[in-house]
């Protein structure tokens, strides 16, 4: 997901899709274990995208704090 798109969401449907990416990152690394998972770039792609949206918020709480 890139960073323009993550821009035009509302903190709520952030939060939501956090807490998507995360359980998903958690259900990958799982059948990374059981030997289940045919496609390890998975990982790195969830990774940043949840990366990117701590990123957003720390953003968010900064420029808030300026204010």
């Amino acid at each position: 997901m890139k960073i323009k798109e993550l821009h035009q969401k509302s903190e709520k449907e952030l939060k939501d899709l956090l807490a998507e990416k995360q359980e998903r990152l958690g259900r990958i690394k799982f059948d990374l274990v059981s030997k289940k998972l045919k496609n390890i770039r998975e990982i790195r792609e969830v990774k940043k995208d949840i990366a990117r949206i701590l990123t957003l918020f720390s953003e968010q709480r900064t420029a808030n704090s300026k204010l």
